[in-house]
């Protein structure tokens, strides 16, 4: 099964018209953060989320900023001088203006992601990371009961791959915060693409974060499934040939991406129609299990 194909504005040039292709063509999921587009994502989705109600389901996320959101947090009272100069915060007060914020500019927010939260300890402490997180899922737990967001997760870069916390860490600090099984922790997001494919090898093996997120009731999210675009310089003729013989360079890597196992979103920046329908068609008839393993076997060896 392929994971579903859904846009994501992390580098997307024009917002609001690639939510309006994404929205036309059936998106499940439109993600985005208050920090994209230069502070502006927010701004511009919100006038076509209401041309299209209950189209997708919305995703954003809380922790990074710009530097004008900075000045007017810290004017408020909600971010300190020294988050601001980091450009991150998990301050439970932030993370209550950031949320407040997103509901007012884009209606509604499904699912709220702590972003790379990994960021928000200067020491690499594990212990302080876990305090941090454990103090903003009972924020979040909160915003929950309050109607505010309709759940959260964890966007992360890093996180899992270099230690700073695991899934089952993650999901038993929800339960603290929740003081009950019946937490709210509903989302994981990292990336996975075939530059970064460990997340591919372990799944396809039966383990790693997906696995254990969706075996947890998480919905699980790939991000950067072409890597930036730094992908596409790694995709010769040859290698688009083995994914599957037809496909666009930048196809053939999100069919990789979007075919692993135990990924539900893949996310894409499709910015026109023409590159939306591409991706859509690849990801129509994913790679099989055995396929896929041939792709990263192929890479680790190539």
């Amino acid at each position: 099964m392929t994971a579903a194909l859904a846009l994501g504005t992390y580098r997307v040039r024009d917002v609001a018209e690639a939510a309006r292709i994404a929205l036309r063509a059936g998106t499940p999921w439109i993600d985005t953060a208050p920090n994209y587009a230069d502070g502006m994502a927010h701004h511009r989705l919100g006038p076509v989320l209401r041309e299209h109600p209950r189209a997708a389901r919305i995703a954003t996320k809380a922790g990074f900023f710009t530097r004008g959101q900075a000045q007017t947090a810290v004017a408020l009272g909600v971010l300190t001088e020294e988050d601001a100069a980091v450009g991150h915060s998990l301050d439970p007060r932030f993370i209550c203006h950031q949320v407040e914020e997103a509901v007012d500019r884009l209606g509604r927010v499904d699912l709220l992601f702590v972003h790379n939260p990994e960021r928000a300890t200067r020491h690499a402490d594990r212990a302080a990371l876990r305090r941090r997180l454990r103090e903003t899922f009972t924020v979040l737990e909160g915003l929950v009961q309050l109607r505010r967001i309709g759940g959260y997760g964890v966007s992360t870069w890093s996180g899992l791959r270099e230690g700073a916390f695991s899934v089952v860490e993650l999901v038993a600090l929800a339960r603290e915060a929740a003081g009950s099984e019946g937490h709210h922790l509903i989302g994981l997001q990292m990336p996975v693409s075939l530059i970064m494919d460990a997340p591919i090898t372990q799944a396809l093996n039966g383990g790693g974060p997906l696995v254990q997120a969706q075996d947890a009731g998480m919905i699980t999210f790939g991000s950067a499934p072409l890597h930036g675009g730094e992908l596409l310089g790694a995709m010769t003729p040859e290698l688009t040939g083995f994914i599957r013989p037809g496909l666009s360079p930048g196809a053939a890597g999100l069919l990789a991406a979007g075919s692993c196992p135990a990924l539900d979103v893949v996310l894409t920046s499709a910015s026109s129609l023409d590159h939306w329908d591409d991706a859509a068609k690849a990801l129509a008839t994913p790679l099989t299990r055995e396929q896929l393993r041939r792709v990263t076997d192929e890479l680790a060896t190539g």
